[in-house]
């Protein structure tokens, strides 16, 4: 006899099916889905946007957001009465969720910063002018409104930015049964925190208790016979790029944040540092291809012009110096036509094996792999590889331009075989280069004090194409001239 379903699991069932309404295989929106909440939208009927949402996490609502035109947006706003849920703002990307803040009326943002922790709360006015800021903090409580001014006043992209204010910190003479029963007592804790840090009475940190540790202790047991002293405390105006670095290399949970005179005034904690490493690589990614980092899909068409003009104008100044180096040798090409259709290849070569070489450095630089200390190995082991691939690929590709020469009856065999030598030879040299400068110029970069990521790849490809061109264009015209 066949025993009926459990009615619990065929609701499981159902909630399973409506999960694959919303979302396509690779867990993306789906497109009926979010024609059903554009349409809900157009129709203005907050209660049908709230059914067809309401089993969403809030990243997947900010994720929907982002899908919908900037109309449609301003219309939900509307019909939500002016404001979205706050864990909502907490997590729309940096392009959007400027223009959705600016949308909403500043009494339901101040609402959502008061639910929110200090840093998701800064988070959601950083980008706003001064006077939207002072507008919606005027609405907000006088302590809430103190601590969120406090996390503004440090630098963008700093720990005293990104960290928390909310935390808990005890005495070391405290035993484990005060520290539960005040746990158990207080509700004005941090949403998420996974230990209680031990402070001395100046309120500097000297430790800290795992809450699994402390559970399984006896009550009686003080707290200063069981905490870790191995915390890295972070300083403040530590900036977010190192402080992902600690998390890393320590493989931290949570940390505290001290001020300068060493005393505990946040924490950072690893889902913070999630975040942090995202934007870092997404900053980083853009800047290799000379994008600003602010730059999304959301942007309007005038701003995403002025956010790519200026590097592709330094492009061009780039572009022009190589093509002044070809009309140097324009006598050389005008006798044989064959350089015109085999230069590209040098100098495309050698910008391919330039930009692998610099991806791995300024990788290997963000990571701290790459340091003053191991440096000139690792200069010597690029030249040496940019070497060894340059006489690879001069033996193939300068059998190849000479064997095509010669059978295409464009010259003799002697001339064939001069060809091939001289684009072996410029293939030697330029992917020589190519990987010296790949290393060499983000470290120069970085000596320099700027980022090797934002500016790196321009000179690269500038040295890489001067090179290629010079160097064929010059032996060609002195060995086959």
């Amino acid at each position: 006899m066949s025993e009926a379903p459990h009615t619990d699991d065929v609701g499981e069932d159902v909630d399973a099916a409506a999960e694959d309404a919303q979302f396509a295989e690779d867990r993306t929106l789906s497109t009926d889905f979010v024609d059903a909440v554009s349409v809900a939208i157009e129709k203005g009927d907050p209660l049908e946007f709230e059914y067809l949402t309401k089993d969403l996490h809030p990243a997947d609502i900010a994720d929907l957001l982002g899908l919908l035109s900037e109309d449609q947006r301003e219309r939900l706003i509307e019909i939500k009465e002016g404001g979205l849920a706050a864990d909502v703002l907490a997590e729309l990307d940096d392009d959007l969720r400027e223009d959705v803040v600016e949308a909403m009326d500043p009494t339901k943002v101040a609402e959502a910063v008061v639910e929110l922790d200090t840093d998701d709360a800064a988070f959601v006015l950083e980008d706003l002018d001064a006077e939207k800021q002072a507008e919606i903090l005027a609405e907000v409580p006088l302590e809430e409104r103190l601590a969120v001014r406090a996390a503004l006043d440090y630098e963008e992209e700093s720990a005293g930015r990104v960290m928390q204010r909310e935390f808990f910190a005890a005495p070391g003479y405290w035993t484990v049964g005060q520290i539960i029963d005040r746990l158990r007592s207080t509700e004005d804790l941090p949403d998420r925190f996974y230990e209680v840090f031990v402070v001395d009475p100046a309120f500097k940190p000297i430790g800290e208790v795992p809450l699994s540790t402390l559970l399984k202790r006896p009550r009686e047991t003080r707290i200063d016979e069981i905490m870790l002293t191995t915390a890295r405390k972070i300083p403040v105006t530590m900036d977010q790029e190192e402080v992902a670095y600690l998390f890393e290399q320590y493989n931290l949970i949570s940390s505290p944040v001290v001020d300068a005179s060493d005393r505990l005034v946040g924490m950072i904690t690893v889902d913070d540092v999630v975040e942090m490493v995202r934007e870092e690589t997404q900053e980083d990614m853009l800047a290799l291809g000379g994008v600003e980092a602010d730059t999304g899909l959301s942007d309007t068409v005038v701003e995403t012009v002025r956010s790519r003009f200026s590097w592709l104008a330094v492009n061009l100044a780039t572009a022009i110096l190589a093509s002044l180096v070809i009309a140097f040798f324009d006598g050389a090409i005008g006798q044989i036509v064959a350089l015109a259709v085999l230069m590209p290849i040098v100098a495309s070569m050698g910008g391919n094996a330039g930009t692998q070489t610099l991806t791995v450095a300024v990788r290997s630089i963000a990571t701290k792999d790459l340091t003053p200390s191991n440096a000139a190995r690792i200069i010597w082991r690029e030249a040496l590889v940019g070497l060894a691939n340059g006489m690879l690929f001069a033996a193939i590709m300068g059998a190849l331009a000479g064997l095509w020469y010669f059978l295409s009856g464009w010259g003799d065999q002697a001339e064939a075989i001069g060809l091939g030598a001289v684009v072996g030879a410029a293939m030697i040299v330029n992917l020589l280069c190519a990987g010296l400068a790949g290393i060499l110029v983000p470290l120069g970069l970085q000596r320099a004090g700027q980022d090797p990521a934002v500016s790196s790849a321009v000179f690269v490809t500038t040295v890489t194409d001067v090179v290629g061109f010079f160097v064929f264009l010059g032996l060609a015209a002195a060995v086959l001239l």
